[in-house]
């Protein structure tokens, strides 16, 4: 009988250990920073002004401390389940005018972010005709 509840137990926390180690835990890729395309990049010039850059590219996600003639525009892309794909733009600008364009990555390779999957609210505006959730007071 004890050789019985100690096979059960040994049989049990050995199936245990394994159920956690075959079941794997569920990731989802995680895009910080601006998103840069290959468009977006094509359209820039030198020569245009601040606001023009600011339309094709969007704000910056950084600009230089003690000078606002640099702008920082840095993508990071951690895939759940493959590599992490990293890219940085860095314009500079003088008289308000773009002088450089600085690329850091692969620029060539446009990134397809797949908001429609994954928990929580769908995006809004994400199928027509479906109704998307709200969130906030016109919801309650």
């Amino acid at each position: 009988m004890q050789n019985l509840i100690r096979t059960v137990v040994l049989l049990l926390a050995a199936s245990l250990i394994a159920g956690c180690s075959y079941f794997g835990v569920y990731k989802r890729d995680i895009p910080q920073g601006n998103l840069i395309t290959q468009e977006m990049v094509s359209e820039l010039e030198l020569g245009m002004s601040r606001e023009q850059v600011a339309y094709v590219m969007g704000t910056p996600l950084l600009e230089a401390p003690f000078s606002s003639d640099q702008w920082d525009y840095v993508f990071y892309l951690d895939q759940a389940y493959g590599d992490t794909v990293e890219k940085r733009l860095t314009l500079t600008f003088d008289n308000d005018r773009l002088v450089d364009i600085a690329k850091s990555g692969d620029m060539d390779s446009d990134i397809e972010l797949d908001q429609d999957q994954g928990p929580g609210p769908a995006v809004e505006g994400a199928g027509e005709g479906m109704a998307t959730p709200r969130i906030g007071p016109s919801a309650i």
